[in-house]
């Protein structure tokens, strides 16, 4: 018999840790992959040349096992709920982490403005590029 995967902790990250630029510029998020690829989505903030990885985690994905650990996925839960996003380190990337188990655009945007709101800037100054599909296809 297998032993049980480890889940892996969120590590909070103080918002005023972050690049200043994050609450200053206009920011984009970049999907690195499409929103249908699951309970983590790979991408990364973009302001100009300035670019820092951030993913996005859905922390109640549970199959074939859990995702996070209790704690983080209460830490999430408890956020989402006070009208913000946690904000950690997964492995070693930034991650915002949310309640539920996929994303869609409206939960992106919704991330992007706590988002901005925890770094002391303006929603307006958030958007998103986004894919759609599980994989990124190869254009030839």
């Amino acid at each position: 018999m297998e032993p049980a995967p480890t889940r892996k902790p969120i590590v909070d990250v103080d918002p005023f840790d972050l690049p200043e630029w994050l609450g200053v510029g206009q920011v984009v998020w970049h999907a690195d992959r499409g929103l249908r690829s699951g309970h983590l989505v790979a991408g990364r903030l973009v302001c100009g040349d300035d670019v820092l990885a951030c993913d996005l985690l859905a922390v109640d994905e549970a199959y074939p096992a859990p995702v996070t650990d209790d704690d983080s996925r209460l830490r999430a839960h408890q956020s989402w709920r006070h009208g913000q996003v946690l904000l950690g380190t997964y492995g070693d990337r930034l991650v915002l982490a949310v309640p539920g188990t996929r994303f869609d655009a409206e939960l992106v945007l919704d991330t992007l403005s706590r988002l901005a709101r925890a770094v002391g800037g303006s929603p307006d100054n958030m958007g998103a590029l986004l894919r759609i599909g599980a994989e990124k296809q190869n254009r030839r």
